[in-house]
């Protein structure tokens, strides 16, 4: 098992990190493993696996109204270990507040901590569908600092329960931040001091939400240090390649697209010129990015690799 923090200092190189999503339910794991070999030459040092926390729906069967939970896209600890021990690529499942109280969330932490899955990414998770505020689980988490604190507390042998001697776990933490400022945050200075109570609880790194311009990244990363925020922050980088991306994007994540990358994609007179020329834009944002002294970067694929592979192929030179 490595611990991303060493991933983060091994080399003193760049380090290059994915994320991909589970498939569709009744989809195969195939799909992954697929999109996983495509990237598998650029030497990846871990990938992250998204979770999605289920919503409620609402059925009348034989006049009685039944409320169950339904999940789109299951399998985030399953797709871990599967490609832990097919690839032998670090995995790192996300932890949600979301779904879960105190005590579903110990026993899911016990049952990667058996799996031998020590590498976590912990957020608080959207508003189910349908919700516009976020709502915790009673005896759940409201924040993400509160589940990272009950993480740190397990790696010190602290469980919900007194228990006779208790083993520690030995769990690394990764949380989320956000350049442009999350969009339920009051102001960016709020947002900093939500991070600063992440790392204060037991973050040992940052992954940032996808952006745009490396002003933006390199502004905020230097917030983050005045605020005495330390901890390694690698910068999430999205490949856009579609005019369709370039719409829904700004209004799904809540970010900025730049007016000239948007007109470059928008203009383009084909949808495989508009390919190349996002591929291009976002190959020269790495650049910047490592050249002012990122520590990597971290990839989100969405489980599809093509263009993944074509930035990164663009940036590292073809593979394969």
């Amino acid at each position: 098992m490595v611990k991303i923090t060493d991933a983060l200092t091994a080399t003193g190189k760049p380090l290059l990190s994915l994320e991909i999503t589970p498939p569709d339910r009744g989809g195969t794991i195939d799909e992954i493993y697929r999109a996983v070999e495509q990237l598998l030459p650029f030497n990846p040092q871990f990938i992250n696996v998204t979770y999605h926390q289920p919503h409620f729906v609402t059925e009348v069967r034989d006049d009685l109204t039944i409320r169950r939970p339904t999940r789109k896209k299951p399998g985030t600890v399953g797709i871990c270990a599967a490609i832990h021990n097919k690839f032998g690529i670090e995995t790192v499942p996300h932890i949600l507040c979301g779904g879960f109280n105190r005590y579903e969330t110990e026993d899911a932490l016990i049952d990667l901590h058996y799996l031998g899955i020590h590498n976590l990414f912990v957020i608080r998770g959207d508003p189910p569908k349908g919700h516009e505020r976020f709502q915790p689980e009673p005896d759940g988490h409201r924040y993400a600092a509160e589940l990272i604190a009950q993480i740190t507390a397990m790696n010190r042998g602290a469980y919900l329960e007194p228990l006779d001697d208790p083993q520690p776990t030995d769990f690394c933490i990764g949380a989320a931040c956000y350049p442009e400022n999350h969009y339920e945050s009051p102001s960016l200075e709020a947002e900093i001091e939500n991070v600063r109570r992440k790392v204060a609880a037991g973050t040992s790194f940052l992954i940032t939400q996808m952006f745009f311009s490396a002003a933006t990244y390199f502004s905020y990363v230097e917030k983050l240090r005045s605020a005495g925020v330390t901890v390694p922050v690698l910068p999430g980088i999205k490949p856009v390649i579609s005019a369709k991306q370039v719409a829904l994007i700004p209004e799904t994540f809540h970010v900025t697209i730049p007016s000239d990358f948007k007109k470059a994609i928008l203009d383009a007179p084909t949808p495989q010129q508009a390919f190349t020329g996002g591929t291009r834009y976002m190959a020269d944002l790495c650049y910047r990015l490592i050249d002012g002294g990122a520590p990597g970067i971290h990839l989100f694929t969405m489980g599809q690799g093509r263009s993944a592979k074509a930035l990164l192929d663009t940036l590292f030179g073809t593979h394969g």
